[in-house]
């Protein structure tokens, strides 16, 4: 028989096997015994997870001969057939190439047809949010009452893209990335039975490598041991993967950090030569920045670390260098991986970031120097505050009096403070007033009215943007913009500048024109709300009172050229 991949051979047959997804499985296994079974049911989550996989599991134990069960035998004609795929009444199909109105027709002609040779038909769809809008609506109803004898398994990558119309009708299931420790563990067992010998550290790179997808780890495996034959090394997965040694690494973060400019340049110099990318130096330089980051603000939280190990080098280094540079130097990396997806030279993008670093100021220094620094500069400082007492004392100034200075001196202080305070509140407030000056009732009840729908759509697309403003109430709106009134400053502040872009793009999805998002608290706009009404009453009252000829002479000549004189 011809040699098959590992992640083929070891494809899941039964929910034991699913690694990763327990709260999927347990929940499957009970409808099973239950025999609380749902027509139509949609897996989503990243690739390599176990949606399909799960998907064909749950179609051999809904026809399993021994059924009810909570997972299938495996062994029964039925299972055996669905297994490889002799079975008719178990359909798999690819909506990536069969996504056509003409496609899902026929399903919904031949869905009312009985099973032929098991007690269910399964339709299991994968990718099905490549399906065109067509082929969804004609998909509707038949998902919405099937015959009895038939169930949907809908799986797809991306959620977002499904029909809210499809997602309503089906029993959903999120599946989660697997964490590194799960695949580690499902990978030594397979290693195990195959009597391959693996290195201990090899096989958490490249659980690593796979980002959270068993398909993508087995497959990293799979060419492991063909790379390396008789022993996997991590050599062997540093190879395949495009990564760097960890000593590598190391040794480039101690450069950066002593500001050694040619060690830096040397190890970018020696990387391209071993053929790794820059791209993937990179992201693993920010991944080790973060795990310094991480282990210095929780050193008991080292099973989250993404690359670095915990060895005395490691701890030495995170040590020696402060939070803030840690800070400075992931956002600089972050800058030159955005800048890297568009050249065609990563390389010299690369050096420069890394030169970048290296010449920072000595205020950026290690942790250990700069709060020396610190303690030097207030050491100084209180000497001179004890030569300024002193010379006061010499001239008859008590403590007393300089308390007071140094009140009255506050007192100032603080009124220069709430002055600029409310001149940038001011600032803010003005956009919304000018807006103001347009707003409708009719506009707010048109907005009012489908804002509800607009709502369900958000949450949708982006949850969380959804959760800041459910406390949020729409106050006014005109052809052009909405006010929001928000119960805390935060979801204010954070609707504003993180979240506006998908807010204002969903609404013009909803309402169908662009409406521009401004935002304040309840507080705040009762006040703007009495300060506009009160402005309105007094321009309209200045109107009223002006002289009727001086109106009429500005009408003729313009208020620019008249003069008035009592």
């Amino acid at each position: 028989m011809a040699y098959q991949a590992l992640y083929r051979v070891w494809r899941p047959q039964t929910f034991h096997d699913v690694v990763g997804q327990e709260h999927i499985t347990r929940t499957l296994q009970n409808a099973l015994i239950q025999e609380k079974l749902s027509h139509a049911y949609l897996f989503s989550g990243p690739r390599g997870t176990g949606k399909t996989s799960a998907a064909k599991i749950l179609a051999k134990a809904v026809n399993c001969e021994k059924a009810p069960v909570s997972e299938p035998c495996n062994e029964c004609e039925a299972c055996l057939g669905i297994t490889n795929g002799s079975i008719p009444d178990v359909i798999e199909i690819d909506a990536a190439s069969n996504n056509g109105v003409e496609e899902i027709r026929d399903i919904r002609d031949k869905v009312k047809y009985a099973p032929s040779s098991v007690r269910y038909k399964v339709y299991i769809i994968d990718e099905v949010h490549m399906l065109s809008i067509g082929a969804f609506n004609a998909l509707l109803k038949t998902l919405e009452e099937p015959p009895k004898h038939v169930i949907f398994i809908l799986a797809t990558t991306e959620q977002h893209k499904v029909p809210l119309t499809i997602i309503s009708r089906c029993q959903r299931f999120e599946f989660k990335r697997i964490s590194t420790a799960s695949m580690v563990e499902r990978m030594k067992e397979i290693t195990d039975a195959q009597n391959v010998v693996v290195e201990e550290n090899a096989l958490p790179l490249v659980a690593k490598a796979a980002e959270g997808g068993m398909r993508d780890a087995l497959s990293l495996l799979d060419q492991a041991i063909s790379f390396s034959g008789d022993k996997v090394t991590v050599e062997d997965v540093l190879s395949i993967t495009g990564a760097v040694s960890q000593q590598f690494l190391v040794d480039t973060v101690h450069a950066l950090i002593e500001r050694d400019v040619v060690k830096a340049l040397q190890a970018v110099d020696q990387l391209i030569k071993l053929g790794k990318e820059s791209a993937r130096f990179i992201e693993d330089l920010i991944f080790y920045f973060r795990d310094m980051l991480l282990f210095q603000t929780a050193d008991h939280l080292e099973g989250m670390l993404e690359r670095a190990i915990v060895d005395e080098q490691f701890i030495n280094l995170t040590k020696s260098t402060s939070s803030s540079y840690l800070y400075k130097i992931i956002s600089q990396l972050n800058e030159c991986q955005q800048e890297m997806k568009w050249t065609n030279h990563p390389k010299i993008f690369l050096e420069l970031t890394l030169v970048k670093i290296c010449q920072r100021t000595s205020s950026d220094n290690s942790g250990t120097d700069g709060s020396n620094q610190q303690i030097e500069s207030l050491i100084e400082r209180v000497r001179q505050l004890e030569e300024q007492i002193k010379e006061w004392k010499k001239h008859g100034i008590s403590p007393s009096t300089s308390k007071n200075v140094s009140s009255e001196t506050n007192a100032t202080e603080k009124k220069k403070n709430d002055s600029a305070s409310l001149r940038t509140k001011k600032t803010s407030i003005g956009p919304i007033k000018e807006m103001l000056k347009g707003a409708t009732k009719q506009d707010l009840s048109w907005l009012t009215s489908q804002w509800g729908e607009f709502l369900e759509r958000l949450k949708g697309r982006e949850i969380a943007a959804q959760a800041m403003l459910i406390d949020a109430k729409l106050v006014a709106a005109s052809p052009t913009a909405f006010i929001l009134a928000f119960k805390h400053e935060f979801h204010c502040q954070m609707a504003l500048t993180n979240k506006r872009d998908i807010i204002e793009m969903m609404l013009k999805e909803t309402v169908g024109k662009e409406l521009k998002m401004l935002g304040l608290t309840y507080d705040e706009w009762e006040q703007v709300k009495q300060d506009f009404i009160k402005e309105q009453k007094e321009d309209t009252e200045e109107i009223q009172e002006e002289d009727p000829l001086i109106a009429e002479a500005k009408k003729l000549f313009g208020s620019d050229l008249i003069e008035i004189k009592d």
